[in-house]
């Protein structure tokens, strides 16, 4: 397990040595400042995962320091905070706690509630932290398939993720990147740190340097994703789209282990892991001159390959009885199993979108429910067979009606789609699709959509 950084901010020299002496005991790693000048420099330096801070101190007090931290991070502490006083008030620690301290502990320090204050103090970040990364990710599922590829490929990623090198993953679309890449931070040593993705293609033009590298301006600091994943995993997803300014700073952070966020003066440590995914060739992107040479010999230290759904095909009735487990159980969506004929069809499909596809496809028909037992024209109205062509469209669409019945069919597929990224939620559904929620909910009505129906 990475060990956890902590900041010892008090002015008492006895009391700072006892305590990081007691808290390196316990594994941690830990820097002390003897007054607000040093934490501000220890701060600003390297992010800590936690502090521990004195209230009175000769020149600046813990409480204006704890407002300062808040002020500079948008409002919010960057880091849990726990306060120490000996002679504390009750209107202190309901300051304290306004700003955002996590607790409030008495001295003389005891070990004990210390070391339990702490702890909670540092899981409750790593909670937090999760919870923000759910917003865009789902929970961590193991790589699913028993075919050789993926046994192969599994063992491959596992014995990769006990060294702390950076890797480049490559592969299709939806064949599965950021799955392996999660697998290899549950394996590592870096697993209760935080798992951060950055979809680089999605980062608005001319902002990814502050996305990243973070911000400075004047005493306000806005921390970059490089912090945001401090002491854990960085995965950069669709690294190919970085733009060039982006890719310089990125090689010399990766070179001297330290970087500037735009508008700072002081090095920040650099304390992460990089996996990096693309489904393009980035030795075509370095001769075309689109991707940094020194950049890619950097990320791709260990090279992985995910290989598309179709080049496993032997997967197939797996992952689709593991989707249905998990969407059954875990969003409680009808259980419905795919007949033989379906089952022979789907292994025979090549999934342009590989499992990304076929997950999609599993939650679309235990959405729209009927029969226990699901069959293949089902499937195939699912898939959207084009009629023209015979390629498949994603979607349940058929080019030979009306335009009136085909927007229809558009539209139904479309929010059936959106309720299941959106896990039913109106709301977000509504911000996405850019419209009011009364017109979605009219619009869903028209559409026979029950927007209610998943919970029993």
């Amino acid at each position: 397990m990475k060990s956890s950084y902590i900041l010892v901010v008090d002015d008492e020299p006895d009391i700072r040595e006892t305590v990081k002496e007691i808290l390196e005991d316990e594994g941690y790693l830990v820097a002390t400042a003897k007054n607000a000048d040093e934490a501000r420099h220890h701060f600003r330096e390297h992010l800590p995962d936690a502090v521990l801070l004195d209230i009175w101190m000769p020149d600046t007090d813990g409480i204006t320091l704890l407002k300062e931290w808040s002020e500079m991070s948008g409002g919010k502490l960057p880091s849990p905070v726990v306060m120490m006083s000996g002679h504390g008030t009750v209107e202190t620690a309901v300051e304290a706690t306004r700003l955002g301290a996590y607790d409030f502990l008495e001295k003389p320090l005891g070990i004990a509630k210390l070391l339990l204050t702490l702890e909670r103090a540092l899981q409750s970040s790593r909670l937090q932290l999760q919870a923000n990364d759910s917003l865009h990710a789902a929970p961590f599922i193991e790589p699913t398939g028993s075919s050789q590829a993926i046994t192969r490929l599994r063992e491959q990623v596992k014995r990769i993720a006990q060294h702390d090198s950076w890797v480049l993953m490559s592969g299709e679309a939806g064949s599965g990147r950021e799955t392996f890449a999660r697998y290899i931070h549950a394996n590592c040593t870096r697993a209760e740190r935080p798992f951060v993705h950055v979809a680089v293609s999605s980062i608005e033009a001319g902002n990814a340097a502050l996305e990243l590298f973070g911000r400075e301006e004047g005493q306000k600091i806005d921390y970059g994703r490089l912090e945001q994943a401090r002491g854990g995993t960085l995965f950069l997803d669709e690294v190919a789209d970085m733009d060039a300014d982006v890719q310089k700073r990125l090689v010399g952070a990766l070179d001297t282990g330290s970087f500037l966020r735009v508008g700072g003066s002081e090095p920040v440590h650099l304390d992460v892991r990089i996996i990096a995914a693309t489904q393009k060739n980035l030795e075509d992107e370095v001769n075309e001159g689109r991707f940094r040479e020194d950049l890619f010999f950097q990320l791709n230290v260990v090279p992985v390959v995910i290989p598309p759904l179709r080049e496993h095909e032997d997967d197939v009735i797996e992952l689709l009885n593991f989707y249905v487990d998990h969407y059954s159980s875990r969003e409680r969506l009808p259980y419905r199993r795919f007949d033989t004929a379906a089952q022979n069809y789907l292994r025979q499909y090549q999934w342009p979108g590989n499992v990304r596809e076929l997950k999609n496809l599993v939650q679309r028909l235990l959405i729209v429910g009927g029969d226990e037992e699901i069959e293949v024209s089902e499937v195939e109205s699912a898939i959207g067979i084009l009629s023209s062509s015979g390629q498949s469209a994603g979607i349940s669409i058929s080019f030979d009606q009306p335009l009136r019945e085909a927007r229809e069919d558009f539209e139904r597929a479309y929010f059936i789609y959106q309720m299941g990224k959106h896990d039913r939620n109106v709301t977000q559904m509504a911000e996405e699709a850019g419209i009011e929620r009364t017109h979605l909910y009219r619009k869903l009505k028209s559409l026979d959509i029950d927007v209610k129906a998943k919970r029993k």
